[in-house]
């Protein structure tokens, strides 16, 4: 039953229905790439983003976070901050959360294609860079 469905979501694999209004949500496809989200709580959730592997359901006002499908793409996200994050980008196999005001940025999933940021600089981005 899809009644009160506000938004569907989609990896390469999977799809995500969700209620904003009520937190609840329905995963359906391949549960490897996102197709299984049993167990998560999406109160509160402002965004949801994916790969072609993974989601991403984030509360840009609490900057709580939920990550789930292949951890090798993006499914894995315990540990990283996502307070103060503006923007989230995605290729096939990672993210970049983006807070466009500071220059920090957080990337995640396969360092081949996009996962890895470390020792780049976004200040350039900022309103103060």
């Amino acid at each position: 039953d899809f009644a009160g469905v506000t938004d569907v979501y989609s990896t390469g694999y999977a799809f995500m229905a969700l209620n904003k209004e009520t937190g609840q949500a329905q995963c359906w496809g391949d549960s490897r790439f996102g197709g299984s989200c049993s167990g998560l709580d999406f109160a509160g959730v402002t965004d949801v983003y994916s790969t072609g592997h993974a989601f991403l359901a984030l509360n840009k006002k609490t900057g709580e976070a939920h990550c789930w499908g292949d951890s090798e793409a993006g499914g894995y996200c315990d540990g990283l901050d996502f307070a103060g994050i503006t923007d989230v980008y995605s290729t096939g196999f990672a993210f970049l959360a983006l807070n466009k005001e500071t220059g920090e940025a957080r990337c995640w999933g396969d360092s081949r294609l996009g996962g890895s940021c470390d020792g780049l600089d976004f200040d350039f981005l900022s309103s103060s860079g």
